[in-house]
């Protein structure tokens, strides 16, 4: 008796690339993007725009990245967003067709990722940042959770730093990054003309401040006027040597 055969199955051919379709956009219609809900008071207003401005004028980061103030993150198609008030994500870059909806606030699915780190600002006892937030930022994924408590709202504690280990937000004992490359720290002086003793501020791992634009142009000026200063000194004693100035020629600062 003859062994059973059978027809060997056609091969499946994939068609060529050019003929494949991409995967329909999700429908986002539905998306409220934009509520019009204003910050909770002018301090995190500042704070906000500090932390965002000092990133753009001064992290020389290796690779594109965006900071975003109050932008929905949006992680998935029928959950209400998160609203982080200050987020940073590596990696990515804002779509050149930026104005589009789909590219007006953070959708994961288009980013292709979560931010690296996200800041709540705590300015009452009914954000939840220490509860539901805490649960809802590890669980889609963000590797920085900082919870920022300068009225004393929910912590003695000012600055809490969670970072991500398994799924799940450990506390860290000192506020550096360093899957990002900065550190947080708290800072007395003086921004957009106002005074207080503890605007939350990036820094390097050996503690120096991201500074402003204008903070670095004010630098430069002080360096400026104290070489100009030591050159001005200079001259005054070389006159009392009876050396005309003129001799000197270029003097090294």
């Amino acid at each position: 008796m003859s062994p059973p055969t059978s027809t060997p199955p056609h091969p499946i051919i994939s068609p060529p690339l050019e003929h494949l379709e991409a995967p329909p956009e999700p429908d986002i219609s539905h998306l409220v993007l934009a509520d019009k809900t204003p910050v909770d008071n002018l301090l995190q207003e500042k704070l906000q725009r500090l932390l965002v401005q000092c990133l753009y004028d001064a992290f020389i980061a290796e690779q594109p990245f965006v900071a975003m103030a109050d932008v929905g993150l949006f992680f998935a198609l029928y959950q209400p967003p998160l609203v982080p008030d200050v987020m940073l994500s590596l990696g990515v870059e804002v779509a050149e067709d930026w104005e589009q909806k789909r590219h007006r606030s953070y959708l994961m699915w288009e980013f292709g990722k979560p931010p690296e780190v996200v800041i709540e600002i705590v300015s009452n006892k009914k954000g939840q940042e220490l509860d539901k937030k805490l649960t809802d930022y590890a669980r889609i994924g963000v590797a920085y959770y900082v919870v920022f408590d300068p009225l004393a709202k929910l912590s003695t504690e000012p600055l809490l730093v969670y970072g991500l280990r398994e799924g799940r937000y450990q506390l860290l004992d000192k506020p550096w990054l360093p899957e990002v490359g900065l550190g947080l720290t708290l800072w007395s002086g003086e921004f957009e003309n106002k005074q207080y003793s503890q605007w939350l501020r990036w820094c390097d791992q050996v503690g120096n401040l991201l500074l402003t634009g204008r903070e670095q142009a004010e630098q430069e000026k002080f360096r400026a006027d104290q070489a100009e200063a030591k050159l001005a000194r200079l001259a005054e004693w070389a006159r009392s040597q009876g050396v005309e100035v003129d001799e000197l020629g270029d003097i090294p600062s």
